[in-house]
């Protein structure tokens, strides 16, 4: 097989395709590394309630340190979490046309290698967790339940998005256990605002496969929402902004906070104006937007914890 044939078929021209060696890039597609937008996602939450956390305790000396161990620790393991989904999901993913020609439906390689590649990652996120306290360790390792669970969701239910939420957003609860060694109710406010936004922007990114999805069986909130889902997403990121601003008056923020969280709203009333279900190309380009979403509430909370910490 050539390895233009090999490509993932929504990840085309990008580094692995270009740069990697051959036989790394089955490996390397399998943890979507062509595709870094779920990492960035998973990041996202991480930096705000280590940033939230830091201006609480007005000390930040740590928060740089922080920051870059949540980096490495989002992608490698959104990296074991996606190789995990394309095992759990490999005769579903051989069904539908964006997804035939990820590397275990398409045979590039072996249930047995995926299984070694994600363990060799997740002990990377392992050795990254071990350099925070105990609780973070424990609070870090609990979310594996939830990781474990959620390929099944799309089987059994039509929210699996609540389940990618409660996953994707757990970074919400680790900056304030690494900073304070306890999660608050800041934290599960913030926590619960994330899990909001993960919805809408996973309905928006369900909608690229809802035909096949039907075809198949598969459930997801973008079938069940269909034609409604503009209000839908009115109400889940509405919840969103509204939950993480109580988060950040809970953490007696001040204006850089509040000014990047409308950074973050209006971004996520524009997506909402622009979306059109029917065409997948502007579905896919709407939800890759919100990592530079989640980045305007970041750096809102960066600015505040700098200038609280002065």
């Amino acid at each position: 097989m050539s390895d233009t044939s090999a490509r993932v078929a929504d990840s085309t021209g990008n580094w692995v395709d270009t740069l990697a060696p051959q036989w790394a890039r089955p490996y390397l597609r399998v943890s979507r590394f062509d595709r870094p937008i779920g990492s960035w996602l998973l990041l996202m939450p991480c930096w705000w309630s280590a940033a939230l956390a830091g201006a609480m305790a007005h000390d930040i000396r740590s928060l740089p340190l922080t920051i870059v161990l949540f980096l490495v620790g989002a992608f490698v393991m959104r990296g074991a979490g996606c190789t995990w989904n394309d095992i759990t999901d490999r005769d579903l993913d051989a069904k539908v046309e964006r997804t035939r020609s990820r590397p275990l439906p398409a045979g590039q390689i072996t249930v047995k290698q995926a299984l070694a590649f994600m363990i060799a990652q997740a002990l990377i996120g392992l050795a990254v967790l071990l350099q925070f306290n105990r609780f973070a360790v424990a609070t870090g390792i609990a979310s594996l339940v939830i990781v474990a669970i959620y390929p099944f969701m799309k089987r059994v239910t039509w929210w699996p998005q609540v389940f990618l939420g409660l996953a994707f957003s757990w970074g919400a609860l680790m900056g304030f256990a690494v900073t304070f060694g306890r999660i608050d109710i800041t934290a599960l406010v913030l926590y619960a605002g994330s899990i909001a936004w993960v919805i809408g922007y996973d309905t928006i990114y369900a909608h690229q496969d809802s035909e096949d999805d039907a075809l198949i069986g598969v459930k997801s909130t973008a079938r069940l929402f269909g034609a409604h889902t503009h209000q839908a997403l009115i109400l889940f990121y509405g919840l969103a902004v509204v939950l993480i601003g109580v988060a950040l008056a809970s953490g007696d923020v001040r204006w850089p906070a509040w000014l990047g969280l409308a950074a973050f709203a209006v971004h996520l009333a524009w997506q909402i104006q622009r979306l059109r279900i029917d065409d997948p190309a502007l579905c896919l380009r709407l939800f890759k937007s919100n990592r530079d979403a989640g980045l305007l509430l970041f750096a809102g909370l960066l600015a505040d914890a700098v200038m609280r910490a002065a």
